[in-house]
């Protein structure tokens, strides 16, 4: 028998333990016996168990202690645990070119956003990536322009990764019981850039600064960054507002900016803060 652990709130711990759910993630995720699999946030290994089934080998990146044990006593020597913050967690280290990784896990909401701007950086050694979510955040990941969920995380991940929502799972499907909707989203990395974006960095900080003040027009917003003329000159409107422009818009802007060097020297491409 495994030892008990009772969910942890800041942890943000919502324990899935829906056999349905899990038949359902694994079989749209795939994995097979060759692939190089990540699970974060394993909590107490019911997805775990799951994809052991399938892989020759697993990693899990896990940030409570407590929970290490229960993992061992499920995974054995087939399963190697990491305990670490996976905000902070090198992904990469794990694989070397040509292989890449594959990501899944039930990601504590409380960290999403920020842990998918970290895993942005780490898209050279990502194959896919399949998570469960907030649906209010899958919503944000899978918009298009013009609506209210369409903001500076659904930019940032669609100008790098091929957005699949897939389907919706009840509360009831989690211990304890969350009070938000999920959906399971899948994620997959470009191998060549959908757009042209001269600076990454540049690009970031346009698509920040847009999004940070939302209801100003492109003028009022990235004026400092995309003068009128040069937002003219890139066949937009000043007038318009950050929701209302696709991925090509902003990457022109920010070649635009990048070229009458506006943007600020060796920025960050983007550390998830802010406006999403």
């Amino acid at each position: 028998m495994t030892p008990a652990h009772q969910p942890r709130k800041r942890f943000g711990q919502h324990f899935l333990h829906d056999d349905r759910v899990i038949a359902r993630i694994v079989d749209a995720f795939r994995p097979g016996s060759g692939d190089r699999v990540v699970e974060i946030g394993p909590g107490r290994g019911a997805l775990t168990l799951a994809l052991l089934r399938h892989v020759a080998s697993l990693h899990a990146v896990e940030i409570d202690r407590d929970l290490i044990p229960i993992l061992r006593h499920i995974g054995g020597q087939q399963l190697e645990i990491h305990q670490a913050d996976a905000l902070k967690f090198d992904f990469c280290r794990l694989t070397e070119p040509p292989h890449q990784l594959r990501i899944i896990g039930n990601l504590p909401y409380n960290i999403s956003t920020p842990l998918l701007f970290h895993l942005l950086d780490a898209c050279p050694c990502i194959q896919d990536m399949l998570f469960m979510l907030q649906k209010e955040v899958v919503d944000r990941l899978a918009a298009q322009p013009g609506g209210s969920a369409y903001g500076r995380l659904s930019v940032m991940v669609q100008w790098r990764c091929r957005v699949e929502r897939l389907f919706e799972v009840p509360s009831s499907a989690f211990s304890p019981p969350p009070k938000v909707e999920s959906a399971v989203v899948q994620l997959t990395p470009y191998r060549s850039d959908p757009v042209a974006v001269s600076d990454p960095g540049c690009f970031a900080e346009i698509v920040r600064a847009a999004f940070a003040q939302r209801r100003k027009t492109l003028r009022n917003s990235i004026g400092r960054l995309v003068t009128p003329h040069l937002i003219t000159q890139a066949g937009i409107d000043p007038g318009r507002r950050a929701e209302t422009l696709g991925i090509a818009d902003f990457a022109t802007l920010s070649n635009l900016a990048a070229a009458a060097r506006h943007c600020s020297a060796g920025g960050n491409p983007d550390n998830g803060g802010g406006d999403t």
